[in-house]
């Protein structure tokens, strides 16, 4: 079956508003691509970090069938998502966790333990276990593998794959991508990645790019971020992370997001808001700091001028998909 025809029977199984399906099917559609360059085979369990509201887990639990399982992993309280103060309008439907600011500036009309409520009544609901923990300390509980200081042998591995699709700049530090790395070498066959590149194929797509650096160049300055960009790592920072870990590149690529993804209008809608330059002034003492950080907003902008369409006609930069092993 194509991922047309699946994204247009998985997508409904989501939270959303149906004024705005549109939406809601592009990013399940984006889901499935990335789907294309993993190895996930039937019957297969599998551990999903950063999980948000469903958007991967509902294709991961399409994709393992009847008797495979996703344990769908996300440290959020469930009331989170249900705010709107910055980057997308409130029509905007759920499940864009895993991608944009959204969550932690306007959000998405349903909170998280809504739209992961609502996924458990569907069909797919059965293979799909909800856990509301940190990732590292989900994995600390998992039984050991091996009494010894050796590797575990791959059939021992409680989970096929691990997938972190869209959450790393989630992290709040490199560190913290390397613990948890190391952590699921210990209980994960595979390690399967998927993350915004910094690259912009479409020149149109240049302003999302510059749009996550004058964020992340905000956020990296606070004591404590809440935002979803909070530790940007590119392709080959998240790959020597990974191999530090102890992981083996098997498989990488580069892919361009659809046009219906409209995370790259969101992130820059999110970095020219008044809101945003605001907590610049606020929060970046630093008078070369805080210029560096509103250049960057600057170029976000000025990257729009001659655009057809303004934000609206801004892409999504490409997506590095990994698979390691």
């Amino acid at each position: 079956m194509s991922t047309q025809l699946d994204a247009a029977s998985i997508a409904p199984l989501s939270l959303h508003d149906p004024t705005h399906s549109s939406v809601q099917d592009s990013q399940t559609l984006h889901r499935l691509e990335l789907l294309q360059h993993w190895d996930i085979p039937t019957g297969s369990k599998v551990l999903e970090l950063g999980c948000g509201q469903g958007d991967c887990t509902t294709v991961l639990a399409h994709a393992v069938g009847e008797q495979g399982r996703v344990v769908a992993i996300d440290p959020a309280e469930l009331d989170y998502g249900a705010s709107f103060s910055l980057s997308t309008p409130p029509s905007v439907p759920a499940g864009k966790a895993e991608s944009s600011r959204l969550d932690t500036s306007i959000g998405a009309p349903y909170t998280l333990g809504q739209a992961q409520g609502h996924i458990s009544q569907g069909p797919l609901g059965r293979r799909i276990t909800w856990v509301q923990q940190s990732p590292l300390h989900y994995l600390s509980s998992l039984p050991s593998s091996s009494s010894t200081s050796s590797p575990p042998a791959s059939d021992a591995k409680a989970f096929d794959a691990t997938v972190l699709a869209h959450c790393l700049w989630y992290f709040s530090s490199p560190s913290l991508i390397l613990s948890t790395f190391r952590a699921l070498k210990q209980h994960s066959k595979c390690l399967l990645l998927a993350e915004w590149s910094l690259v912009a194929t479409h020149p149109s797509a240049q302003s999302h790019v510059l749009a996550a650096l004058a964020q992340a160049a905000l956020e990296c300055r606070k004591p404590k971020s809440v935002s979803n960009i909070r530790t940007v790592q590119g392709p080959k920072q998240l790959t020597e992370l990974a191999l530090a870990a102890g992981w083996q590149l098997e498989s990488e690529t580069r892919v361009q997001g659809g046009e219906g993804l409209l995370d790259g209008q969101w992130e820059v809608s999110a970095c020219l808001s008044p809101s945003f330059k605001r907590e610049v002034e606020e929060q970046v003492n630093d008078e070369r700091e805080r210029a560096l950080v509103l250049a960057l907003r600057d170029a976000c902008e000025a990257s729009l001028e001659g655009l057809q369409g303004g934000r609206k006609g801004v892409r999504t930069m490409d997506v590095w998909v990994a698979s390691f092993v």
